[in-house]
């Protein structure tokens, strides 16, 4: 039995303890501000299920403007990387095939994520991991504004790998942990 109640408590504190205090995006201390995060548990273990469950979060952004992007948290049946890797190809094939290009696109965070090219236990791997697989729809006129009104967005990611290689896999697992 899934405890969502528990799977939002952590992801939001993820987010809040991590994601917006060390700045790794710095986008998202204006939302959590604002309470325009949607905090969705998606308990399905199946990938047509989650893909269902994908698309109605669509459609519940296109109809609430005010809410400006969705965490989904896949608490069961993703916890393998590579699984969760499948499903998120398929994931961004199906907004394409909905008509969703360009108006949503995912953001990954896996509690085992691994960029291609780095060793498991690397430090900057923890920059995309999270206590749950999750994907983030984020609204990409939204994202495109942000970045807009950001001075060298592209040193963000570079900004925060050298960030988490100062700090050392033990200070991102010790976060994790303590959620």
């Amino acid at each position: 039995m899934i405890d969502s109640t528990l799977v939002v408590a952590k992801s939001k504190a993820w987010v809040e303890q991590l994601i917006v205090k060390y700045n790794i995006c710095p986008f998202a201390r204006r939302e959590v501000e604002r309470d325009s995060i949607r905090y969705v548990v998606a308990g399905q273990r199946k990938t047509a299920d989650v893909l269902e469950a994908l698309i109605k979060e669509c459609e519940f952004l296109d109809q609430n403007m005010d809410t400006e992007t969705t965490l989904i948290m896949l608490p069961a049946g993703f916890e393998g990387f590579y699984a969760y890797l499948d499903l998120l190809d398929t994931a961004n094939e199906l907004l394409a095939i909905q008509g969703y290009e360009g108006i949503y696109q995912l953001a990954s965070f896996h509690p085992d994520y691994c960029f291609e090219g780095e060793k498991q236990d690397a430090a900057s791997n923890y920059t995309n991991r999270a206590p749950y697989p999750t994907l983030h729809l984020l609204r990409e006129a939204s994202l495109e504004q942000a970045l807009s009104r950001y001075d060298d967005p592209e040193s963000i990611p570079d900004r925060n790998i050298a960030f988490a290689e100062k700090k050392g896999a033990e200070f991102f697992e010790k976060i994790l942990a303590g959620l």
